[in-house]
């Protein structure tokens, strides 16, 4: 459980990164980032997938298709769900919807903890539990302040529990998975990148972007990884919970980026940073447990 905790909480601080990469990739506009994105992670994530000696699950998946062709709609639901998140994660930033996405985010744990008792029958520890009410304090605050929420709260808190939940019908929680699910966007992003005006002679044209894209899909590429092995690794309730760290951090980016909060919001942000809290102590008491009956 250890290396899924870790895994969870390293992707996190990359994802925050990735986030205000997206307006330092001036004059790409969200749907170019994207396409970008796509074709930049694929060739790393390649390379990941053998690098772990996956290529054998791939192989396997690649066999079930055959096998059963009718896996292949689900393989391309998947895809396009997973399309959709990445393209609103890169299209945010450059047009000041930060926070609702990263409200998107502190809700999702709440849904995928929801999700994985509802499905799956998990259990949560009195820590857990307390860290989600405090959490469902915050997001009840915020539904009653707003009246409701965005479409992209909405999509971001709703979409990604319905993926996770996919992946895991269609037994594609490995590398494996996440690797076709970004081959079967190649299509959709060289539409973006090629498309007229074509972004090829921008990227040529601006020096800065020679590296920025290329480092997009270096960061991309590991973050995702270690997010979808936290998810193989860890309970759907737990790898909910820890999600909590990665929106705290893109809230950070949103408000260097210029973006504040609405009044009356304070309460939404410090329940869900003490649910945060909590999380950390538990895991660090949960750890000092573990480490202390390997010295034993």
């Amino acid at each position: 459980m250890f290396k899924g905790i870790a895994a969870s909480v390293f992707a996190s601080f990359l994802f925050a990164a990735l986030y205000d990469l997206s307006p330092r990739l001036a004059p790409l506009g969200g749907e170019d980032i994207f396409g970008w994105r796509v074709l930049c992670s694929l060739p790393f994530t390649t390379a990941l997938l053998f690098w772990r000696g996956e290529g054998a699950h791939l192989r396997a998946l690649l066999q079930r298709v055959r096998a059963r062709p009718v896996l292949a709609l689900g393989l391309v639901l998947s895809s396009a769900l997973f399309g959709v998140q990445l393209w609103l994660f890169m299209w945010a930033p450059l047009h000041g919807r930060a926070l609702p996405v990263s409200l998107g985010y502190f809700l999702l744990p709440l849904t995928l903890v929801l999700t994985g008792r509802v499905l799956y029958r998990e259990q949560l520890s009195p820590a857990h539990r307390a860290a989600t009410a405090l959490a469902a304090l915050g997001v009840g605050w915020e539904l009653l302040r707003a009246g409701g929420v965005s479409w992209e709260t909405a999509l971001v808190a709703l979409g990604y529990p319905v993926y996770f939940a996919l992946r895991r019908r269609l037994g594609t929680q490995q590398l494996a998975g996440h690797w076709l699910d970004l081959a079967l966007l190649v299509p959709v992003a060289l539409w973006f990148v090629l498309r007229a005006p074509s972004t090829l002679p921008v990227v040529l044209a601006h020096p800065p972007l020679w590296a920025l894209v290329p480092l997009v899909g270096v960061v991309s590429s590991v973050a995702l990884a270690l997010y979808m092995a936290a998810s193989r690794l860890l309970p759907l309730g737990l790898f909910g919970l820890l999600s909590y760290v990665e929106p705290v951090l893109l809230v950070g980016v949103a408000l260097l980026l210029g973006e504040s909060l609405a009044p009356g919001q304070e309460p939404l942000y410090a329940l869900v940073f003490a649910a945060v809290g909590l999380l950390v102590l538990d895991g660090g008491l949960r750890l000092r447990r573990e480490w202390r009956r390997v010295k034993e």
